[in-house]
């Protein structure tokens, strides 16, 4: 009866080493497989890759707006959210641990959520935020600017944006943000792009209103992208997507009354991303930055601004 549960266990054993080994080569043969022009990009030639990274994140909203023939304007920050992470990636395939230490100690009370997926052809940045803590003023050409009280505004913000590569043998945009690929040569792309941003806040104003907002948008357009390598160990990379919003909803609520925002055109959503990156043999350093930047309304009657950005050093080993 031993002998027989020892055959089991050396057989399920091996089970689980064969399809190991099997997912291992399918995996091996895509990454090294990939259709690129190696003359301008190249893979590691490594399987594992651990980076290190400090990320950096904030939201500012704007307003402005003509009312009883008075012109205003009020500027919000959020509170900078900062992390800490560490990456292990194996064959394209990552695992991500992530820290907020103001959380941890109860200095930063809002709610975010990050993701990036860079592909040689198609990828995207995806960003949720909760914000409760905003700092700002208000201000009209009748009055001096005042300070708005720090919890006057809650905010939920989605931000989604995807890219699709024309020049995907040359030009590589995880070379420049994930480092899966490394750009040995000069090379730029056209760019097509979908943005997509849903927004709802609750604000009260100084005279106790009560007034509630919501705005969803669909926009698509199209962009380029430059990576530079002036040396066979940096790279600078940057873009620049612009979107025309072809779709929108929203709305305004002032003690209830429920007030539609017509579109008026031109309504943009333009994302924008660099990055510098240093190679020193199996390892790499560098900085990226994620700016998205949304226009919507008319500002004769009432215009929103909002600027979403995220920012990261990072230093990684390849091996």
């Amino acid at each position: 009866m031993l002998l027989f549960a020892a055959f089991a266990s050396l057989a399920s054993a091996q089970e689980r080493h064969g399809l190991l080994h099997t997912v291992d080569s399918l995996l091996t043969h895509q990454y090294w497989n990939s259709d690129i022009d190696s003359n301008y990009i190249v893979r590691p030639s490594t399987k594992w890759r651990v980076t290190g990274r400090f990320n950096v994140s904030g939201a500012q909203i704007k307003d402005e707006g003509v009312a009883d023939g008075v012109h205003f304007r009020s500027q919000l920050d959020a509170d900078y959210k900062s992390t800490v992470s560490v990456g292990l990636s194996y064959l394209g395939l990552s695992l991500n641990l992530s820290l907020n230490p103001a959380q941890l100690s109860g200095k930063y009370q809002d709610y975010e959520l990050n993701l990036m997926a860079y592909g040689k052809r198609m990828g995207f940045d995806f960003a949720y935020q909760y914000a409760r803590n905003f700092k700002g003023w208000h201000e009209n050409d009748n009055e001096a600017r005042i300070a708005l009280p720090d919890d006057i505004l809650s905010l939920r913000t989605l931000n989604f944006n995807t890219y699709y590569v024309f020049n995907n043998r040359r030009f590589s945009y995880p070379a420049a943000f994930t480092q899966s690929y490394i750009q040995r040569r000069s090379a730029g792309s056209f760019l097509l792009a979908l943005s997509l941003q849903g927004q709802q806040g609750e604000t009260t104003a100084l005279e106790s209103q009560k007034t509630s907002f919501s705005m969803s948008n669909i926009a698509i357009g199209a962009g380029y992208g430059y990576n530079w390598v002036p040396h066979r160990n940096w790279l600078l990379h940057i873009s620049a997507l612009p979107t025309f919003i072809v779709w929108s909803k929203a709305w305004i609520d002032i003690d209830g009354i429920r007030t539609t925002m017509p579109y008026h055109f031109p309504e943009v959503i333009i994302s924008s991303r660099g990055s510098v990156v240093r190679q020193m043999g199996n390892y790499f350093c560098g900085l990226a930055t994620v700016f998205t930047f949304t226009n919507v309304g008319d500002p004769t009657r009432l215009e929103f601004h909002n600027l979403k950005w995220y920012n990261r050093v990072f230093i990684g080993c390849r091996f």
